[in-house]
């Protein structure tokens, strides 16, 4: 029941679950069912505060639903979610006032000028009204919006609507945010810039980014999960230092490669059909390019020089049935 505090009426909540401090977000035993078919299946994983989740699958993996129940929009099946210490089935307003969230498709008002459309956004967010324009030119720099403040999100590029998005999501300065296929439909120029909003968002608060495509989480992401029908593949760290694919017509002993100032470590392939092949790894500030003058130089005849498949990226394969041929 409600009760009456301080002269105004507010809503007893559920007491906080026993989630560790420590953990930003924690999901147990995560189930989704549609009739018969089964969109998760037992998720488990914990988020602490400050890091850039990149959540990997094909279509059809279950991402989207996942994100859904993090975010409070649809009801799982089974387990749990919790926020900050919040249960998102117990206390909701108290777990989604810590979150914000950008669906695949951003749900803005297209007959809305960008900053009528946050100002709308922040009082749904129960923002203070004296707070309000202070909260909205927040948004709209750190999303670079401010060129288009007055103009029509219907009239807006696809870049453009999905910082309008990201703004939207950040109105009320949420610890978590979720960004579902943020780089979905933009072109190159539009996706560097949306990655680096995304660098930019990591040092202020921890963030879920769901893509399909591997390239998006490898740039964006310090952490991945992997799904694949409704199952968890992998959870793991990106490595990063990554190896390069050398392949040499003339080689050397591995000693000369390791003599080479710019080279952390080598490792010669283990098949003899193989010879001339190596997995290399740079020293910090050391690029690809150094690497290929040295081998020119020396004259050991460079075929190839490629950045090596990630373990993350062998594995998601593999789990697909597709795993690309070396």
């Amino acid at each position: 029941m409600p009760k009456l505090t301080h002269g105004s009426w507010q809503r007893c909540e559920p007491a906080l679950s026993s989630c560790p401090m420590e953990a930003l977000l924690e999901v147990r035993g995560l189930t989704r069912h549609y009739g018969r078919q089964q969109a998760l299946c037992g998720l488990d994983f914990t988020l602490s505060a400050g890091e850039v989740l990149g959540l990997l699958g094909p279509n059809g993996a279950g991402k989207s639903t996942c994100l859904r129940i993090l975010a409070g929009l649809l009801a799982p099946s089974a387990g749990r979610v919790v926020i900050g210490g919040a249960d998102m089935a117990l206390a909701p307003l108290r777990a989604k006032r810590r979150l914000g969230y950008l669906p695949e498709q951003p749900p803005l008002y297209p007959e809305m000028r960008v900053e009528e459309f946050l100002r709308h956004c922040a009082r749904l967010r129960r923002i203070p009204p004296g707070a309000i324009s202070r909260a909205v030119a927040r948004s709209m720099r750190l999303c670079d919006l401010t060129a288009v403040r007055q103009r029509l999100l219907g009239k807006l590029s696809k870049g453009y609507r999905q910082r309008a998005g990201i703004a939207a999501a950040l109105i009320h300065e949420p610890e978590l945010v979720i960004l579902d296929e943020p780089t979905d439909g933009l072109d190159p120029v539009q996706i560097r810039e949306m990655r680096a909003l995304i660098a930019e968002l990591g040092e202020r608060c921890t963030v879920i980014v769901s893509s399909h495509a591997l390239a998006e989480v490898q740039a964006s992401c310090r952490r991945v999960i992997v799904l694949h029908e409704g199952r968890m593949l992998h959870d793991g760290p990106l490595d990063a230092a990554r190896a390069l694919r050398l392949r040499l017509a003339r080689p050397p002993q591995p000693a000369a490669l390791r003599r080479l100032a710019l080279v952390a470590a080598i490792t010669p392939a283990t098949d003899a059909a193989e010879a001339g092949l190596y997995s290399v790894r740079l020293n910090d500030g050391a690029g690809a390019e150094q690497l290929a003058a040295a081998v020119v130089a020396a004259g050991w005849g460079l075929l190839e020089l490629a950045p090596e498949q990630t373990d993350v990226e062998r594995l998601f394969f593999r789990a697909i049935g597709t795993q690309a041929a070396a």
